[in-house]
């Protein structure tokens, strides 16, 4: 899990996320907001696959997102449904006032969700 406390963009905080965990990833899956061509080159060169659809600007760009592996691109909206999901079941306030106890409590939700699925489906 990644936290930011600060207003920074997402497609910022990617490249940060993905060199601290080069060495566990295999691909990257994300929405258009990360489509930066030197986000791309940098996964590239560290050996991970992008799995990011491209902005349509171009006839090209089209041509580029059919390529894509829907199935590996699919996990992407997978993890949108888990964090739907916590939302949905736990709440998406955060109640402590500290930065490190806000960490604390989402990691606690996203075990408590985890917890819960495992006790549902044995």
């Amino acid at each position: 899990i990644h936290l930011t406390t600060s207003m920074r963009s997402d497609f910022r905080i990617g490249p940060q996320v993905t060199r601290r965990n080069a060495g566990d990833l295999l691909s990257v899956a994300a929405d258009r907001g990360y489509d930066d061509k030197a986000f791309r080159d940098e996964l590239r060169a560290q050996g991970i696959r992008p799995l990011i659809k491209h902005r349509i600007y171009w006839a090209l760009d089209h041509a580029h997102n059919a390529r894509m592996d829907s199935d590996r691109y699919h996990q992407r909206s997978m993890a949108e449904t888990v964090f739907s999901s916590i939302k949905r079941t736990l709440g998406s306030a955060v109640r402590a006032r500290s930065w490190w106890l806000e960490f604390r409590e989402i990691i606690l939700k996203a075990t408590v969700y985890n917890l819960r699925r495992s006790v549902r489906n044995p």
